[in-house]
């Protein structure tokens, strides 16, 4: 079962490390026999050993292997707001005094830092979404200092993940690993550009620690949906985010992208020992589809809302448990009234993932894409029943 961690602490977000190879430009590696897969357990285990045995361990050799492939990466966003003060002179009560005001639109240029690591010879670059996915300019330091300006091949903000970019060959790279076999307890290194660090000699921060859990789901947090993620305490910081998560084979099994912090400075926020990476796994697949399609089509719409079972609620509705959520409203041809759901209808699965909360609705169903098909078990008055419902592209204005 998933563990389910709500946000105690101010959320910062971040990441970082992996490991370099030198030929072949395919993000995904084909699945393992089972020998295979034995034997790089079996390594995993020899080089987690070894660790502590001489100063040149598993560590040090995927730090000086991985290294070269890491970057960091400086963007300029350009973003637009309205000056609050038009918005208060609006209200009818100052508009008798002053006169109706037109909201006036200010452009600031924002700039931010993060990390990435090359996944190809020629210059494929995977990070976060929220480090580079609105950049109106993209500049890529590599190990040594060279400058790249990388552009967004596409970019995906409900899995965080972005691709970019830049003009090379021969480049170093990361091997893409696997995080379905990420065991609890081993070691890990993060590599990145915290607070900026990279942009002062041009080379990486290395940090090490251990996988302290997997299959970790966190609240959603602008409509970013954060599943499966692995648990770290390998210290990763602002300026983290986008870089990889290596094992001791110096393979890639996650991008670190989400803190916890108790407290957050003009600096940004700094490492306790709770981190998450998003899955390799699932990165692999966004960035294949990014790769083919420059984005994802997740502009879909259910025509239902949905609100959280309650032990008050669920008593009015005559049921001996306050799990899932019920439908408090249905928009007439949406895809929800399509497939036959109702106000009053409770939703307690979803694909067959449990549905506790709304939560849990959101994030079983952010991660689709137009023309899915959702598989529902609702219960109405008493009796259980499945429905489909197939998700259509949102309608315009």
């Amino acid at each position: 079962m998933n563990a389910r961690i709500l946000p105690a602490l101010l959320i910062g977000l971040i990441a970082s490390a992996c490991t370099a190879q030198q030929d072949g430009n395919a993000l995904t590696d084909n699945a393992p026999s089972n020998g295979a897969r034995a034997g790089r357990v079996a390594l995993n285990e020899r080089l987690n050993d070894d660790i502590t045995n001489s100063r040149r361990t598993g560590i040090t050799r995927a730090v000086e292997i991985a290294s070269p492939a890491i970057v960091g990466i400086n963007v300029t966003e350009i973003r637009s707001y309205t000056d609050p003060l038009d918005d208060m002179f609006n209200d009818p009560f100052f508009e008798r005094y002053f006169g109706r005001r037109h909201p006036r639109t200010y452009r600031q240029e924002v700039r931010g830092l993060g990390s990435g690591f090359l996944i190809s010879a020629d210059g494929y670059i995977i990070t976060n979404d929220h480090v580079a996915g609105r950049a109106s300019k993209i500049v890529v330091t590599t190990m040594g200092g060279r400058q790249y300006e990388a552009k967004i091949i596409g970019s995906d903000p409900t899995t965080d993940v972005a691709l970019l970019k830049i003009d090379g060959e021969k480049l170093p790279y990361l091997k893409l690993g696997r995080s379905n076999d990420v065991m609890v307890g081993e070691w890990v290194i993060a590599l990145g550009n915290p607070f900026g660090l990279f942009d002062i000699n041009s080379k990486p921060t290395v940090t090490v620690g251990v996988v302290s859990n997997t299959d970790v789901d966190l609240s959603p947090q602008d409509n970013r949906v954060y599943r499966g993620m692995i648990q770290t305490d390998a210290a990763i910081s602002s300026g983290n985010s986008g870089g990889p998560l290596l094992n001791a084979l110096g393979e890639v099994i996650g991008m670190n992208t989400v803190i916890y912090s108790t407290a957050q400075g003009s600096a940004g926020a700094g490492s306790i020992g709770i981190g998450f990476a998003v899955p390799v796994d699932r990165v692999k697949t966004v960035t294949d589809e990014l790769r083919k399609a420059g984005g994802i089509d997740r502009d879909f719409w259910t025509g239902m809302q949905v609100q959280q079972l309650d032990a008050r609620l669920a008593r009015y509705l005559g049921l001996t448990n306050d799990s899932g959520v019920v439908v408090v409203e249905i928009i007439q041809n949406s895809p929800a009234h399509k497939a036959g759901l109702q106000p009053g209808d409770v939703i307690t699965s979803i694909n067959g993932e449990p549905i506790r909360n709304d939560d849990d609705a959101f994030m079983a169903i952010a991660e689709s894409r137009v023309g899915a098909t959702l598989a529902l078990t609702i219960t109405r008055n008493g009796a259980s029943r499945d429905l489909s419902l197939t998700l259509e592209r949102r309608p315009r204005r």
